[in-house]
Formats: C-alpha cells, sequence, structure tokens
C-alpha cells in the first residue's frame, strides 16, 4: 500500500516539451535553419514503449538553449494533424528567449528572409515580441524581456488578485493598468 504522499517533487525544470509534426527531417530543417537549434537526437520505434501499442513515431530532440529542449513526434500512422479549431491560433504557441531587442529584430529579418510572415515586433510593456509559425502550423513567439526588477515584482504583486478578480467577473482586471499605459506612452 502507497503511504500518503507528504510534500511536493523537487522540480529541476522542463525535461522537454514535446509536439507533433508532419515531417521530422522538415522540421528539424526549419529550427536548425531559421533558429539556429542544434539537432540533438532522434530516437525511433515500431512501439511505443509507455503503453505498448504498435505505432512507429520519429522522436526528434533540438536544443532551444538554457538547458531547454523542444521535441517533436512524426507519427506516419496518424490521421492527418490539425488544430483545435475552437481555439485562436495566436493562443496556443512556443515562446522563445533572446537577449537583446537587436537580437529580435534580426530574428525578424531571417525569419522574413525564410519567406516567413512575421507579426511585431509588438510591445507587451516589460517585453517585446514577435511572431511565426513553422512549417506544422504551430505559432512561435520569440520575446525580449527588458522589464526591471520593480516592474516583474510589481506584476507578480497583484497576480493572484488579478487571477481571483477574473474568476469572479470574466473581465480584464485594472490592477496592472500602469503597464497598458507604459506601453501607449513608449508607442
Amino acid at each position: 500500500m502507497a503511504s500518503e504522499p507528504t510534500t511536493p517533487p523537487v522540480l529541476g525544470g522542463i525535461h522537454h516539451v514535446a509536439y507533433r509534426c508532419r515531417d521530422a527531417k522538415e522540421t528539424v530543417d526549419f529550427y536548425r535553419d531559421v533558429l539556429g537549434m542544434d539537432f540533438m537526437l532522434a530516437i525511433a520505434e515500431d512501439t511505443v514503449p509507455s503503453t505498448g501499442a504498435p505505432d512507429p513515431y520519429m522522436h526528434v530532440f533540438l536544443d532551444c538553449g538554457g538547458g531547454n529542449v523542444l521535441a517533436f513526434f512524426e507519427l506516419p500512422n496518424a490521421p492527418e494533424m490539425g488544430r483545435d479549431e475552437a481555439t485562436p491560433a495566436w493562443v496556443q504557441h512556443i515562446a522563445f528567449k533572446v537577449e537583446s531587442e537587436e537580437s529580435l529584430v534580426a530574428a525578424k529579418a531571417r525569419a522574413q528572409a525564410a519567406g516567413l510572415e512575421v507579426v511585431g515586433p509588438t510591445h507587451h510593456g516589460v517585453f517585446k515580441s514577435i511572431y511565426f509559425f513553422d512549417p506544422n502550423g504551430h505559432r512561435l513567439e520569440l520575446a525580449w524581456q527588458f522589464g526591471t526588477a520593480d516592474q516583474m515584482g510589481s506584476l507578480k504583486a497583484v497576480a493572484a488578485d488579478m487571477l481571483e478578480e477574473w474568476a469572479r467577473t470574466r473581465k480584464a482586471p485594472r490592477h496592472a493598468a500602469w503597464l497598458h499605459e507604459k506601453i501607449a506612452a513608449e508607442s
């Protein structure tokens, strides 16, 4: 009989995040060529180890910096992949950090040179972002964070109150109105 857990596990970060892709090679080429990610490893099986299901796959892993890994599965026997049509395309996305505004602008130029449509930079008050889609239809964001420790602390201080108000009203709380004023003044 298992004992009742008393403490949560000690997490050391995210090992990897995995998404589906249409074509593993095309996906690796895109992330390597457009975003400069290193192709770390590939795992291929004819049977799913965790379930035993006979379902061949190619699982590829890419280094996205800072000890973070992005992975993809190509599933040749599965129905064609789609997306949740009830969720707007801008909602589900993968956001990567860049070190400076210059890096953000250079990444935009690189993505556009690869034929991608890029939105932004978009000013979010404490960071600026650009957005585009990978060949699988996954929305990607590159973000340069410049918020000060005080600004980030102010946002954290009101986060719980904002969430509580949202849960009651489903209307955007105004606890961080200063952030919207900052964006308007700097745009």
